[in-house]
């Protein structure tokens, strides 16, 4: 089955074999009528399953960044709604991460972009093997990341982010058999309902626990404080 220029599968037909087929008359044209009808079938069929398959692509592409595959903003924003409301209605803490590499311009300026952009892919990886399935990692923008951590206390979170922050700082990158490094990584801490009430509250309020671990000498992670909303 061919749609677009593209093979989308193959559509395997049988038939009674040639001797029985002959067996009578007008068997030989009902085979080929179901033929001609598979055919038919076919075509309308890859029709169909290449227009499923640009849907999908094009909603991976709305949601995803095109250079982590990690989820993007617009996501996280859509995600961490429906995920607060969740934990509203079963009594539960939600977390939010800001997470920064430390100096990435600096360390840009210094590699090359093409070297900044496999850093950002080795971390993407990382996100993936560190985080559970059902937390939510996301690129902000730029070398700036935010993770959802569904039933998880501010407490649990800070400890998480720790423990990635120490893997962040074993990392041994190498680019075009140059050693990139060292690696570190500045944390934010909110959580709901402790720090704020709405997406936007924990948003807002992670970021500046981000920029106070970045104010505080970089390499720290930064939880919120009631006296932070």
């Amino acid at each position: 089955m061919v749609a677009q220029g593209n093979t989308i599968g193959v559509l395997h037909l049988e038939f009674e074999s040639a001797t029985r087929l002959r067996n009578g008359s007008g068997k030989e044209s009902f085979r080929e009528s179901h033929q001609r009808l598979a055919i038919s079938a076919a075509s309308q069929i890859a029709l169909s399953l290449a227009s499923l398959q640009l849907r999908e692509t094009l909603r991976e592409q709305s949601i995803r960044d095109p250079l982590t595959r990690l989820f993007n903003r617009r996501f996280l924003e859509e995600s961490l709604e429906r995920e607060l409301q969740i934990a509203s209605r079963k009594k539960q803490a939600i977390s939010v991460l800001f997470l920064d590499l430390d100096h990435f311009k600096r360390f840009n300026d210094t590699f090359g972009h093409d070297a900044g952009d496999m850093v950002l892919l080795a971390l993407a990886d990382l996100f993936r093997e560190f985080f559970r399935s059902t937390d939510i990692c996301c690129r902000y923008g730029g070398e700036e990341f935010a993770i959802i951590l569904p039933e998880s206390s501010a407490q649990d979170a800070a400890a998480r982010a720790d423990e990635l922050r120490v893997a962040v700082k074993r990392l041994r990158l190498k680019y075009k058999k140059q050693t990139l490094g060292p690696l570190s990584l500045s944390a934010g801490v909110a959580a709901f309902p402790q720090h704020g009430s709405t997406s936007d509250d924990l948003l807002k309020i992670a970021d500046q626990c981000l920029y106070q671990s970045k104010a505080r000498g970089r390499d720290i992670v930064t939880v919120a404080s009631p006296q932070t909303v």
